[in-house]
């Protein structure tokens, strides 16, 4: 089969007469707009649900001062495309163009320019969302929430985070005048409700935003001694850009100390982070880690395989996704099967509980074609399971 994506059953979409200020066009904002940045890393931080402006602006600024560099020190940076619409905003790599981050933007709840400084806050999913109707008092404290702040910096920063309050703008009048509502029709809350039926399932936003699976390993080893570890990629589309532990060399270090699994994510080694570095460097840093004792790792400790899910309520919805020999190779930008979690480059190993290793291109491709409802995926990166399968020979660092 070919590679071919499907076709946007969304067609042209007309934009309606109110317009929306900014710095972009608005009918730009609809396909997106891309602006050129540099990344200088993302952190965590704890919230109230909803912070006054203030409260905002000093979360901004405290990730900016974990991010960067004191003054005279070299900063690492990587230089990005940021991709911003009324869908979504995503950072690409400007080299390879691959996502980075991806956010669908209703997650996204502030943006703050702090000279030529950007900072975008996105909200990670609770793991259980109570109904509006829950026994839980009204009195009862405003829950913490953890938000993932990306900071950038451009010339443009101004113009950029004006043109991500427009993109917000313009989506308002988008999703009235698809639905032929004035704003004054609508009552409190409405549209948030609307957003909130098109979530994104993310099983790694639930994941990630548990403290608990993220945690500091040490592991100690002989001088000249390799960690013994082979790393991939997160895989595009992934919440947290950084790589994976593909496998573990029998007796090494790594495996020895007992703390590291196939499947966890490394956030940092020895206090550099790795994440939104391209994988050549990630790997000359542990390789640069062979002639000391002791290396102290973050990891988010995670299973090997992602689990999606697709909500296809009847089959003439598009699933959105191309598949070659068991591996997604495409995606549809907005599509139910983006929403549901899918990977470009990961194997699909499951659908719905039954194994499709061993199953040929053509009864996949069957099987996906008639299933509807809740459709459960289970997919890893594709490197990852060459390697565990034996079909790659892995390079340990």
């Amino acid at each position: 089969g070919s590679c071919a994506p499907e076709a946007d059953p969304r067609g042209s979409v007309q934009y309606p007469e109110q317009f929306v200020p900014g710095p972009c066009d608005p009918e730009d904002l609809l396909d997106g707009v891309i602006f050129g940045a540099k990344y200088l890393g993302s952190t965590q931080l704890q919230s109230e649900k909803n912070p006054s402006t203030n409260a905002r602006m000093a979360q901004a600024q405290e990730a900016v001062d974990r991010i960067k560099a004191p003054e005279g020190e070299s900063q690492p940076m990587t230089e990005v495309d940021l991709f911003i619409s009324t869908q979504r905003i995503k950072v690409l790599s400007a080299d390879t163009q691959e996502a980075m981050m991806d956010h669908a933007l209703q997650m996204i709840s502030y943006i703050a320019d702090i000279g030529n400084i950007i900072v975008l806050m996105a909200r990670r999913k609770p793991a259980n969302r109570k109904s509006a109707d829950s026994t839980a008092s009204s009195a009862a404290p405003p829950k913490k929430c953890w938000m993932i702040c990306h900071v950038f910096s451009s010339e443009d920063a101004q113009i950029i985070a004006q043109a991500i309050s427009q993109a917000f703008g313009v989506a308002y009048q988008q999703f009235l005048y698809a639905n032929g509502i004035k704003a004054s029709d609508l009552r409190p809350g409405e549209y948030s409700d609307y957003l909130g039926t098109q979530e994104l399932y993310n099983g790694d936003l639930v994941h990630f935003s548990r403290s608990e699976n993220i945690r500091e390993v040490c592991i100690t080893k002989k001088p000249g001694e390799i960690l013994g570890l082979a790393i991939v990629e997160s895989g595009w589309g992934s919440i947290l850009p950084t790589v994976v532990v593909a496998n573990l060399l029998h007796g090494g270090p790594a495996e020895r100390s007992g703390e590291l699994s196939i499947g966890d994510r490394i956030m940092s080694v020895n206090g550099t982070s790795l994440v939104g570095l391209p994988i050549a460097t990630c790997q000359s840093i542990i390789r640069d880690l062979k002639n000391l004792l002791i290396i102290k790792l973050s990891i988010v400790h995670c299973p090997p395989v992602t689990n999606a899910i697709i909500k296809r309520p009847d089959p003439k919805y598009q699933l959105g996704f191309s598949v070659e020999d068991g591996i997604i190779c495409s995606l549809m930008r907005g599509g139910i099967a983006e929403r549901g979690g899918i990977r470009v480059g990961h194997r699909i190993i499951e659908i719905n509980g039954q194994s499709v290793v061993a199953t040929p291109h053509e009864k996949i491709i069957q099987i996906l074609s008639n299933a509807v409802g809740e459709i459960h995926l289970k997919t890893m990166p594709t490197s990852t399971y060459r390697l565990l399968t034996g079909l790659d020979q892995p390079v340990f660092l």
